[in-house]
């Protein structure tokens, strides 16, 4: 645990680092700040005057040279606009965490200690880093197979000491931020406190390892019948808190334009392929990769998508998601009326607010984008216009929401370098009609009420239970009358017992009622 010192020391490194990259925001240099922090600033300004470059630039160019956590906190900001401001988040939204590994003779022993013996016990040969990241790197082994063949595998290894390095500054991260809120009024409102104990949390999941085996499993669960996007296959045997096997990719990183160019892929379907399947797993499962930059997704010899790194994912309740599908067809539609009353519906705007001034404030923002050229629209931009009217609404911040809208940024990104002129709308309409009508059409509205009938049916499971404690109940009371506690008399003891009866039996009609009239629903769907 660092003292008050220690955090002060740590944190003066990292404002030194920040000055020399010019990276400081404008408002930290203010008056108020300490005269060696503005006259260290101006001579390095000056120095770097001839630069031309965003603040998010900067800042993405020297958090790496802080460290693992500080990459980490740098991605995590790209998903909160509404703390750091739009500007700055989609400058970090890029920012990847491409390190130099650590030697092969410490992954070895993170390998044995992570999988509990000697590694040759668990691989026939293990190869040098392939890439690494802030958390981790990868080894390229092989392993026998099936018929004593060999199998290539990739080998996921969790730096030594990254806990512990994370652990010191994510608590100097913490102190800053609560001097922030002690001292920094207009700060509390953004709970920078809350926002960094998000980011511990998810660092936390980050780093076991088994998280994401379990993460990619599932993904793999939801995509069975994708086309054209895969995820490799843990092994489970091979993997724990601090390794992860999996299946070797034999692909070519998005970020090689030319040699998948060369190979001869189509690289406007690739493009369409990549938007189309984020926006299936975010509608249709709720579970989405939320770091696809080039560097985790590959292509292979058949043209097919293949995504690694599943550290950091999303998840949409299902409210959520029939949110996110009814605002992208409203404004696909051009239905402002209906994208609002979605607003409502969710409960993200409080009800006191106008909805027909509300769409009128929706169609300021989708008509001038319906407007433009195919190359200009953006739904990640929609949504980041879309997050930032409704504050004016008091609607309150969703992450999850806004994870996804920093998400779509990136792979908006990578989509647009296959196809710069790519039409977002065109090619996210049928993914969201889809969606529409398996969920809103008559197929839907039968699960719906198959579901609910299912819940009537767990109700009336239970009822027994139910009248067994109603009976405990009415021993209770009669048993305090006849003890030294409160007293009723005969009359109140069968009056109780007259209401609770009747109340089982109104109970049990309601019951039946409700699932009849599901059944009956059901039946209607089915004739339609």
């Amino acid at each position: 645990m660092f003292s008050t010192i220690g955090h002060i020391i740590r944190l003066a490194k990292t404002g030194f680092i920040l000055v020399q990259h010019g990276a400081l925001l404008p408002e930290i240099l203010s008056a108020d700040a300490p005269l060696p922090v503005r006259a260290l600033h101006r001579l390095i300004h000056k120095r770097q005057a001839k630069q031309v470059k965003s603040r998010g630039q900067k800042l993405a160019e020297a958090l790496p040279v802080l460290g693992p956590s500080y990459i980490k906190l740098g991605q995590f900001l790209a998903t909160r606009p509404d703390v750091i401001g739009a500007e700055l988040s989609n400058d970090l939204s890029f920012l990847q965490d491409n390190l130099p590994p650590f030697e092969q003779n410490l992954a070895l022993e993170e390998i044995r200690r992570g999988l509990g013996g000697s590694p040759l016990d668990a691989f026939e040969t293990i190869g040098p880093p392939v890439a690494a990241a802030s958390i981790a790197q990868v080894h390229k082994a092989a392993v026998k197979g099936k018929n004593s063949g060999l199998s290539e595998v990739a080998v996921k290894v969790l730096r030594p000491g990254i806990e512990k390095r994370f652990l010191q500054d994510l608590e100097s991260f913490l102190f800053a931020a609560r001097m922030l809120e002690r001292f920094h009024k207009p700060s509390r409102r953004l709970r920078p406190v809350a926002a960094l104990e998000t980011l511990a949390q998810s660092v936390k999941i980050e780093m076991d390892l088994r998280l994401e085996a379990a993460a990619i499993s599932e993904m793999a669960e939801n995509i069975a019948d994708d086309p054209g996007f895969h995820v490799p296959e843990v092994d489970w045997a091979r993997t724990s808190q601090r390794v992860l096997t999996l299946d070797w990719i034999d692909g070519t990183p998005l970020n090689n334009i030319e040699k998948i160019k060369s190979d001869g892929h189509d690289l406007k379907k690739i493009s369409r392929h990549i938007i189309q399947s984020f926006l299936r797993h975010a509608m249709r499962a709720g579970f989405f990769h939320a770091d696809m930059h080039q560097g985790n997704l590959f292509v292979d010899k058949n043209g097919d998508i293949i995504a690694v790194d599943f550290g950091i994912m999303g998840r949409l309740s299902p409210k959520d998601r029939r949110f996110l599908a009814e605002i992208l067809y409203g404004f696909i539609k051009r239905d402002y009326g209906r994208v609002a009353n979605v607003h409502f519906d969710a409960g993200y705007v409080p009800a006191e607010q106008s909805p027909e001034l509300f769409a009128q404030a929706l169609r300021a923002i989708g008509e001038p984008i319906m407007g433009q050229s195919a190359d200009d629209i953006s739904m990640a931009k929609l949504l980041g216009q879309l997050f930032f009217v409704t504050e004016q609404f008091d609607m309150e911040t969703q992450p999850q929401l806004l994870l996804l809208q920093k998400t779509m940024v990136v792979v908006e990104g990578v989509a647009r370098t296959f196809d710069p002129q790519l039409n977002m709308w065109t090619v996210a309409e049928p993914v969201v009609e889809d969606w529409m009508k398996s969920k809103l059409g008559p197929e839907g509205r039968l699960n719906d009420a198959v579901e609910g009938a299912a819940a009537i049916g767990k109700l009336v499971e239970h009822f027994p239970d139910f009248v067994a404690g109603a009976e405990r109940t009415a021993n209770m009371l009669s048993n305090i009358a006849v003890s030294d506690g409160i007293k009723l008399d005969n009359s109140s003891i069968n009056a109780i017992a007259d209401a609770q009866n009747n109340r089982e039996w109104l109970g049990k009609t309601a019951l039946w009622v409700a699932a009849l009239s599901l059944v009956v629903i059901a039946a209607v769907q089915l004739a339609g």
